[in-house]
């Protein structure tokens, strides 16, 4: 026995074989609760987890799981060298300790983040699933790489931090890099910005019928570099998104109804009774038609034109479809037509009396200018 303990008293780089017996017991024990801790989640939190309807808790055990398995190995070899109680000389094995520790914390950090990516995606793929453009389907792959690739890249920073190597010429590095990667990607970037702007705003989707400065048609794609237009003269238009996004827009398919403005001109033998009934009839007829809204409309006799007694009709139809409105247009037309025909007035069209004097002063007789024309 005494020959056990003094043979336990030995020492090897400053360290007794007592305490490295005691570090290699608080391993194994921190390797058998790891596994212990594994079969709790597996079968205990789990099928918790699984009774639930939604889908985010299975996610975050997911994502937690391993990490959290680590991160008790992790604890368990903390406690192993502080039992060890490394030396500082001739070899400083106390720092690399602590800096081994520090390391492994890290990337388990760093782990948990990368697995948390998931569940953020699932967030925004839900938010996404609601709305009518691609764009988002697109944004997705993009916006966890770039995730992942910053967890990543932060990750591996601190962990050569950690390990006692200055990072400040990385950095300088990283940014003279980076600032020339923006330089050559200025326009890339400028149209992935522009993407994510539409995603934001979403001023159209697919389908909508928009009109800009210097093109009009219905969106065919939204892409996560352009967005395509087919022009009514079927010709298609790829738009790079930075441009679409910093220009003013007309969106008709956003248009809760459509608007019917005309002016009808009548003859000047029209009387003020027969204008009164023509107003009269044409409002009727409005309130009356299906295809027009009945919240507000507008019909009044408002001008003396050049030739022309005019009629102002304002209103509203129901449907926003070019082919329906056109439709409802015409009916509208032909009806005003009949309500004139009914009442005995007549359409005006630009026309110009002449009056012809001659040298007296007096009119020229009208039956002898006709028999001149004639014989001209």
């Amino acid at each position: 026995m005494e020959q056990l303990h003094t043979w336990l008293q030995q020492e090897y780089f400053g360290i007794s074989l007592q305490r490295y017996a005691l570090a290699m017991g608080i391993v194994l024990l921190c390797l058998i609760f790891k596994r212990l801790f594994s079969r709790l989640l597996t079968r205990v939190i789990s099928p918790l987890v699984d009774r639930t309807e939604n889908t985010f808790d299975d996610l975050l055990l997911q994502s937690l799981r391993r990490p959290l398995e680590f991160l008790v190995f992790i604890a368990g070899l903390f406690i192993a060298l502080q039992v060890l109680q490394l030396p500082s000389e001739p070899t400083d094995l106390k720092q690399f300790g602590h800096a081994l520790i520090k390391t492994l914390f890290t990337f388990n950090i760093g782990w948990i983040l990368f697995n948390a990516v998931d569940i953020l995606e699932c967030t925004i793929a839900k938010w996404a699933h609601h709305t009518g453009s691609p764009l988002d389907d697109h944004l997705l792959p993009f916006i966890r790489k770039s995730a992942r690739l910053f967890i990543f890249v932060l990750a591996g920073v601190l962990i050569i931090q950690n390990l006692g190597y200055s990072i400040s010429g990385l950095l300088a590095s990283l940014g003279l890099g980076g600032l020339a990667v923006a330089l050559a990607a200025k326009d890339t970037l400028s149209n992935i910005f522009g993407s994510i702007m539409i995603l934001l705003d979403r001023p159209f989707r697919v389908g909508d019928w928009i009109q800009t400065d210097n093109l009009e048609g219905v969106v065919e794609e939204i892409g996560f570099r352009s967005t395509k237009i087919r022009t009514f003269a079927k010709t298609l238009i790829t738009v790079p998104n930075n441009i679409i996004a910093n220009t003013s827009l007309n969106n008709y398919s956003r248009m809760p109804k459509r608007r019917i403005k005309m002016s009808v001109g009548v003859t000047y033998d029209s009387t003020p009774q027969q204008m009164r009934d023509a107003v009269a009839a044409i409002r009727t007829m409005l309130k009356n038609h299906p295809a027009i809204q009945q919240d507000f409309m507008l019909v009044n006799f408002t001008d003396f034109g050049a030739s022309s007694l005019d009629i102002l009709i304002y209103c509203f139809t129901t449907t926003t479809v070019w082919g329906d409105y056109l439709e409802a247009r015409e009916d509208v037309c032909l009806k005003i037509m009949e309500i004139l025909e009914g009442l005995n007035m007549e359409i005006a069209f630009p026309s110009r009396s002449i009056y012809i004097h001659d040298n007296s002063d007096s009119l020229i007789d009208p039956d002898r200018l006709a028999s001149t024309e004639e014989s001209a």
